[in-house]
């Protein structure tokens, strides 16, 4: 096991380990003297924290920096890592500046990624930005222009694309088993007023940022954007139009962005797909439904099930297409689509580390990350300015 103790001074941390010996694969092309590609953490709040300990378990990769501009989040992060040598920057273009860290994971706020993203490309750095990839139209489209022109690998942080379980029913799905899909319905929803503690009052925008729309999309960009990234991968299409509602109707204390959201979302072929979040009722958690005129997929986090139509849902037998899966039901959601799969925020991870180490353009990459930041969007346009939003074909070239 790894083990650290770090010590702060003057905002940069150092910290020293003992490790145990192991053998490690030759990774090419990135420090080759120990083998490891080095990675800095942009963000050290509660996803930045949460995604350092995945780092951590996986072989190859080693979190060597933390950067934040709160100290307390900082020395959080930095306490979590398990490295040789890990620094702590308040400033994260100091971070950028050291020629030793080969990618950064980029965990700030939403309205920040976009700026934080092309001064990594910029630094020769690759990319990890978590979802949802940038706010606002001139902030993606710039992005995706910088990030272009360059050879890094970007990847976005959509971690359900590089979830086994949700790749195999997209296949499934693309394969027919579902016969044409109709519909899809999307929910998150919760019960919370989603706050996080502050410390002190001058802090409240900068920990709470997910409730202000100068910093966030709220709901919409936080949750629903998975599953927009997933309707969209599904379809190989983005939706022509979108409408919805939302508002601040529960949690009556300043918050800008709405406690609840509701929307549909008008694809090619006449496919409408809705995304519902609550933050006063956790009914069924999170959950995705895909109709089709030969059946049903739904999926949780973790586990699917798949519901024939008509006479196929009484037939003993094998299901053809669902793996491993028999006609025996499951808490009445359907035949049980069974995957050998991990975590998907480690997947997602692992795969970065294989894309840089291969030079491979990840699953969730750039156009993806782009074209889900889009349908936010137009979302968060529809909802607060009441009317219909329509894609723009300028973004049709996107990849």
């Amino acid at each position: 096991m790894k083990r650290r103790q770090f010590v702060i001074n003057s905002g940069l941390a150092t910290a020293g380990i003992v490790t145990s010996t192991f053998a490690t694969a030759n990774i090419m092309g990135v420090n080759k003297a120990n083998n490891s590609i080095k990675i800095g953490v942009i963000g050290t709040g509660s996803r930045g924290q949460g995604l350092i300990p995945n780092i951590n378990g996986i072989d190859h990769f080693d979190v060597v920096a933390c950067a934040d501009i709160l100290p307390f989040r900082l020395e959080e992060g930095l306490s979590k890592v398990e490295s040789k040598q890990v620094k702590g920057y308040e400033d994260y273009r100091k971070l950028l500046d050291d020629k030793n860290i080969d990618a950064v994971l980029i965990a700030t706020p939403f309205s920040t990624h976009a700026g934080i993203a092309k001064d990594a490309i910029d630094a020769g750095k690759h990319v990890y930005c978590e979802k949802t990839m940038a706010k606002g139209y001139d902030g993606i489209k710039d992005l995706v222009e910088v990030t272009g022109k360059s050879k890094k690998i970007f990847q976005t942080g959509h971690q359900y694309h590089s979830s086994r379980l949700y790749s195999h029913v997209v296949d499934l799905i693309k394969k027919g088993e579902l016969g044409q899909v109709q519909a899809f319905e999307c929910q998150w929803n919760r019960n919370g007023d989603w706050r996080r503690y502050v410390p002190s009052p001058e802090l409240e925008r900068i920990i709470n940022w997910r409730m202000y729309r100068e910093y966030s999309g709220g709901l919409l960009a936080e949750l629903c954007s998975h599953q927009l990234d997933f309707t969209n991968w599904v379809l190989g299409a983005t939706p022509n139009k979108v409408t919805g509602f939302g508002g601040v109707d529960y949690w009556k204390d300043g918050r800008e962005t709405y406690d609840n959201i509701h929307l549909i979302y008008d694809y090619p072929g006449g496919v409408k797909a809705k995304f519902t979040c609550l933050t006063a009722n956790s009914k069924d958690d999170y959950q995705i439904k895909v109709f089709g005129d030969k059946g049903t997929l739904i999926l949780s986090y973790a586990k699917a099930w798949f519901y024939p139509e008509g006479k196929l849902n009484k037939e003993v037998g094998d299901v053809d297409g669902v793996s491993g899966a028999t006609v025996s039901w499951d808490e009445g959601k359907g035949i049980p689509i069974h995957v050998d799969h991990i975590e998907p925020s480690k997947q997602a991870l692992m795969d970065f580390r294989d894309s840089i180490t291969n030079n491979t353009t990840p699953a969730s990459n750039i156009v993806s990350g782009a074209k889900a930041a889009i349908c936010v969007q137009m979302g968060l346009d529809a909802m607060y300015n009441q009317k219909i939003v329509h894609w723009n074909p300028e973004f049709d070239n996107l990849g």
